[in-house]
């Protein structure tokens, strides 16, 4: 049976909830934070029991100056090197795998001001609010491969207790990707087996050469269950997917939905996402989401891209790719204001 629980809250509403919280702030020593020094992973919390995460929300310096202490480095790449993972129910895979800033809505080391009705970055904040189902309990871990910058998160997350959860209430998964394409190549953001639904993206992406934005011309191509030859959903071309038009001509714009977190044409780069409740693509057995190009190969230029795409599935257990090393993590041929950061 396809996981189609589309909203736990009104769920929970029917069976009483336990609103609890995990958070970083230790009321004995009076530390607010987890130290997350370079090379280390460390668990940030643990919860026992049955429900769902209603609300993630963490901070971290640094990818800018900070005044009480002028001395440390800054680099907005850090936004690639810290990594987010959530398992669910005892789960040796992480079902969230991805750097903080693709996670949370633009993957192009950069911190725009944005608010979604599922996530965003608020003015110095990072928040999720997709509903995390868990049967047994979570743990959130985080993971610095950054090769200069030590850190520390500030987290909260607030979740609800139930005694039991429907059966039809899938896990949720973040799955990330990253890859150089020399243009003509299919763009994949999600490929899975099992029973679920897609119900969103993020998606960053950058042309090698300036004022190069043709690599929007790939509609998405979904294939479903038997439609694996012939892609059950075809679109118009990847600007048309986000809801937007003409390489997204106005630039910037933030919906519930849909929105570009950034768009820069003379740096052939954009940032966009969008979510789907009621339009959700449901599977039974598997399901391939990818942008191809209808384009000659000769019409094409190289690009990059980083994404994370959402999705409910029937196991707790994750089941994306493994991340990549750190060197193709930072994948952009340029970042803005990080000039002195050499990039592969």
């Amino acid at each position: 049976m396809t996981p189609t629980t589309t909203d736990p809250l009104a769920m929970a509403n029917l069976h009483g909830p336990q609103t609890r919280q995990l958070t970083t702030f230790n009321v004995a020593t009076r530390e607010k934070t987890v130290n997350l020094p370079r090379g280390q992973r460390v668990t940030i919390g643990t919860v026992d029991g049955c429900g769902f995460i209603a609300k993630l929300w963490l901070t971290f310096p640094g990818y800018f100056w900070q005044h009480w202490s002028p001395n440390s480095p800054v680099s907005q790449t850090i936004l690639k090197t810290l990594i987010l993972r959530i398992y669910f129910d005892g789960a040796s895979r992480p079902a969230v795998e991805a750097p903080v800033g693709d996670f949370f809505g633009n993957g192009l080391c950069e911190v725009p001001n944005f608010a979604s009705q599922y996530f965003g970055m608020s003015s110095g904040g990072f928040f999720c609010s997709f509903p995390m189902p868990f049967r047994k309990g979570f743990r959130i871990e985080m993971e610095n491969v950054d090769e200069t910058i030590d850190t520390y998160i500030f987290t909260n997350v607030l979740y609800q207790l139930l005694p039991e959860l429907p059966k039809d209430a899938g896990y949720f998964h973040a799955q990330f990707r990253t890859a150089e394409n020399a243009g003509p190549a299919p763009m994949v953001l999600a490929d899975v087996t099992g029973a679920g639904r897609y119900v969103g993206c993020t998606l960053a992406m950058q042309g090698a050469e300036r004022n190069y934005l043709s690599f929007m011309e790939a509609p998405e191509f979904v294939h479903v269950d038997d439609d694996w030859d012939t892609p059950r959903i075809i679109g118009t071309g990847l600007e048309d997917y986000f809801l937007g038009g003409w390489y997204f001509r106005e630039g910037s714009f933030i919906g519930p939905h849909h929105g570009v977190t950034s768009k820069d044409a003379f740096n052939a780069s954009a940032a966009v996402y969008r979510t789907h409740d009621l339009d959700a693509i449901h599977f039974q057995r598997r399901l391939k989401f990818t942008f191809v190009t209808p384009w000659a190969p000769e019409r094409l230029k190289p690009f990059r891209y980083s994404s994370v795409a959402f999705l409910y599935l029937d196991r707790a257990e994750g089941c994306a790719e493994p991340l990549p090393s750190r060197d193709k993590l930072l994948c952009w041929y340029r970042i803005k204001d990080c000039d002195h950061v050499s990039v592969p």
